[in-house]
């Protein structure tokens, strides 16, 4: 009886300690990364499988009004990207400034009707840059709303090319248009990710390198970046000193346009500018 009453009592008590013990804290952002997405300071859950950014705030300074890379994993080239925009451009002056690389807009689709359109400034734009002895690379600005425009889309940018020759990544260029007539305005994040998908290996099946262009909140809300892992990426990110002088992207890039004012000689309206990063290849015991 004795030891029934005990156990009772011993019952009892360890259901008190249940009840009043401070139970375990969870995080309930456990797994997260706290960033800005473009519009606002988010947790966020990265995507499995996609290549995280290496880039940290220590590793820029802004100095002379531009970017400045510290660090050691990369070498860095300086570029310029232009199109018809930038009106007549003097290619003798900018010529002056050594730039290492020029990206040109071969062409675009209409955001209205949908037709297909040749940068009016893409030939002489050519000749100008080849003539500063300045890599080449071009994009298209795409307005596209299904694979079969988007292979299109690549089909033309390839016709266009065969008597230009690039070095550079073929890039894919879809923005959103704010109108109300923008026949994309409803395009959903799997139709636009099948669109640069298409695109892309339609590129590659003819021999060029593709690269998929966007801002910080397209790369985290219109596109599948799962399904993008294959190709280069050009980010859209203005530097808006002092916050903000390095790529805050969580996710690896290959190229950054981190300015849309650039004054260029030779070049009469505010101008991108660009960074292509380069590895610096690792040191093992056989390159010693």
């Amino acid at each position: 009886m004795l030891l029934t009453i005990w156990i009772l009592l011993l019952s009892v008590l360890l259901a008190a300690c249940a009840v009043f013990s401070p139970k375990p804290t969870v995080d309930p952002h456990e797994g997260q990364v706290y960033l800005f997405d473009g519009y606002d300071w988010i947790w966020y859950t990265p995507l499995e499988g996609v290549e995280a950014n290496d880039f940290s705030r220590e590793d820029f300074q802004y100095i002379d009004g531009e970017p400045v890379y510290l660090g050691t994993s990369y070498t860095l080239r300086k570029g310029i990207d232009v199109s018809e925009h930038q009106r007549q451009i003097d290619w003798e002056q900018v010529g002056t400034r050594k730039y290492d690389f020029c990206y040109l807009r071969i062409g675009r689709r209409g955001y209205t009707e949908g037709g297909l359109f040749e940068d009016s400034s893409f030939h002489r734009n050519y000749a100008g840059a080849k003539g500063c002895d300045m890599e080449l690379g071009v994009y298209f600005f795409s307005q596209a709303i299904n694979v079969t425009e988007a292979i299109e889309e690549a089909n033309w940018v390839v016709e266009h090319l065969k008597n230009y020759p690039v070095t550079l990544p073929v890039v894919f260029d879809w923005e959103k248009v704010d109108a109300d007539n923008a026949r994309t305005a409803d395009l959903d994040v799997n139709t636009l990710t099948d669109c640069a998908v298409a695109f892309c290996e339609t590129i590659r099946r003819a021999g060029y390198e593709p690269c998929v262009y966007y801002n910080r909140t397209t790369g985290y809300y219109r596109y599948d970046l799962t399904r993008l892992t294959g190709y280069k990426v050009w980010l859209a990110l203005p530097c808006n000193p002092p916050d903000l002088v390095h790529p805050s992207f969580y996710y690896h890039i290959d190229m950054w346009q981190y300015s849309l004012t650039g004054e260029v000689p030779g070049i009469s309206v505010e101008t991108d500018l660009d960074y292509i990063f380069v590895p610096v290849p690792v040191q093992t015991e056989e390159t010693q």
